[in-house]
């Protein structure tokens, strides 16, 4: 459903994510990517069990974990505009090789797909690596960033951190269009709006 919990930092949507999975009936289906060093020269220097160890943002991790009916967010532009990076689905089948899902946003709503696998490659990194895996996360839960241009029927956000860049409470507030839509979880009943003064001059 277009239901998702938003909140500022990325520990606290995985926590969320597996939370919310563990309470699904069902199967646990574990993914494991294949990573490895695209240059020959630096393999020694990064074993495989550093490379499955790394979480990247925007990257899928090394064990994906996955149940039918989990909600998950593609990370990739797979087939634009149908399966574009942030598109939400539901999980309907897990095999070896695909998932099969049920497109849940946007204009293509309750379109079925087939997701493979892929090749993904980060830039960040001071050495050239390669994860085969999934393109897709848990979704219940979202970072409010990946949240931007999402419309939802229902908007939780945790802000037991506080949102920590101009403008995150904003759009985090304005995922849903009515206020009765919106629910708002904080430590002390308050919780603090990032502004930068020079971006409104």
């Amino acid at each position: 459903s277009q239901r998702a919990i938003l909140a500022a930092k990325n520990n606290d949507v995985h926590a969320l994510n597996f939370t919310i999975q563990s309470k699904i009936a069902g199967d646990l289906v574990t993914y494991k990517s294949v990573d490895s060093i695209t240059n020959p020269d630096d393999v020694v220097n990064y074993p495989t069990e550093f490379l499955n160890s790394l979480e990247i943002p925007g990257f899928p991790p090394h064990n994906l974990q996955l149940k039918v009916g989990t909600v998950i967010l593609i990370l990739r532009n797979l087939n634009p505009p149908r399966l574009c990076n942030g598109t939400r689905l539901s999980v309907k089948r897990l095999m070896p090789n695909l998932i099969e899902a049920t497109i849940i946003n946007g204009k293509y709503a309750g379109e079925n797909v087939c997701i493979p696998r892929i090749p993904m490659i980060p830039t960040d990194l001071p050495f050239d690596f390669k994860r085969l895996q999934f393109p897709v996360r848990l979704a219940f839960a979202m970072t409010i960033n990946k949240s931007q241009g999402q419309s939802l029927s229902v908007c939780g956000i945790n802000l037991e951190n506080h949102c920590f860049s101009h403008g995150q409470l904003y759009v985090a507030c304005s995922r849903v269009g009515k206020p009765s839509a919106l629910f708002v979880l904080t430590s002390d009943q308050k919780t603090k709006n990032v502004v930068y003064q020079r971006a409104l001059q």
